[in-house]
């Protein structure tokens, strides 16, 4: 597997690094199609931020914590990390046992706009998008930890969106014609 780190604003010294590689590898315990992986330590107003991404095998896997340590966030990160690959894992085996033999993925590349006088936008990603239900789109918005996801409803072909509720509910965006 391939670790690697990115620092903005905190320097990480040899021995943190060893500890986070050898932590990170175990990660293959509970899933070995992990191709990379990426640590991003920060340090902003005497916290630390660090964020851990895993690709497996496509699947993109993400979490993000601060402490006032990096390797108590480094831990607490990776903890939720493995909880996630383990949510995965268990999804994939009861996918299994149900005959859906198909895979899904996706990948999402970062693209920088040039800057402007006009508002701005940070930040754009192309997602590649596959077919899938509702419960896989959830499940995959869950593991990146994000509010919302894009995909392709299976059942109907149309381009769907699924975003928490702050009820502690989902919901479903569907386009109108």
């Amino acid at each position: 597997m391939e670790i690697r780190f990115v620092q903005r604003g905190a320097e990480i010294d040899d021995k943190l690094r060893e500890y986070m590689e050898k932590k990170i590898s175990r990660m293959e315990k509970f899933f070995k199609k992990i191709l990379n992986c990426q640590i991003v330590v920060s340090h902003h107003k005497g916290s630390f931020n660090v964020e851990t991404t895993a690709n497996a095998n496509g699947v993109i896997l993400r979490a993000e914590e601060d402490a006032q340590e990096p390797r108590k966030a480094f831990d607490q990160s990776l903890k939720n990390l493995e909880r996630r690959i383990k949510k995965y894992n268990s999804y994939l085996k009861d996918r299994a046992q149900l005959g859906a033999g198909e895979d899904f993925s996706f990948s999402v590349e970062e693209v920088q706009e040039p800057e402007s006088n006009t508002p701005v936008i940070d930040k754009v990603k192309k997602v590649q998008i596959h077919p899938m239900d509702t419960a896989e789109a959830i499940m995959q918005m869950e593991l990146v930890g994000h509010a919302f996801f894009m995909f392709q409803n299976a059942e109907t072909g149309e381009i769907n969106v699924v975003y928490k509720r702050k009820s502690s509910g989902y919901g479903l965006l569907e386009p109108v014609s």
